[in-house]
């Protein structure tokens, strides 16, 4: 693999990093869940290349997707894609141009089962 790929694959990596930090903020059912920077928990508050090696690469952790987002359609959708998205063989992960069109068919999905609700 070319560096320029590995740096698209690793670039995909922190998308879903970007996307799991959103779906956090997200109001589903009334419910939202804190702001809290990915590894939180298993990480210091300024971690080091080391310590963020460790987790991601070494222990291959990722960080924690809450139960309740499988009861919402945007959010276990969007799970779906994040986990493609940090999946630990980078030559699996999605391509950018797959994660826009995932993306833009949930939205599609979204508004058309808000309108199948409305009418």
């Amino acid at each position: 693999m070319s560096v320029f790929e590995s740096f698209r694959k690793v670039d995909i990596y922190a998308l879903g990093l970007v996307l799991w930090e959103v779906c956090r903020r997200y109001v589903s059912n009334g419910l939202v869940d804190d702001y809290r920077v990915p590894f939180h928990d298993q990480v210091p508050g300024d971690p080091s290349f080391d310590d963020m090696k460790k987790v991601v690469c070494v222990d291959q952790q990722r960080p924690m997707i809450p139960n309740r987002w499988t009861s919402d359609p945007v959010l276990a959708g969007m799970s779906k894609i994040i986990r493609e998205c940090w999946h630990q063989n980078p030559n699996v992960r999605l391509t950018a141009l797959r994660v826009k069109k995932s993306l833009m068919k949930l939205a599609q999905d979204e508004t058309k089962n808000k309108i199948d609700i409305e009418y």
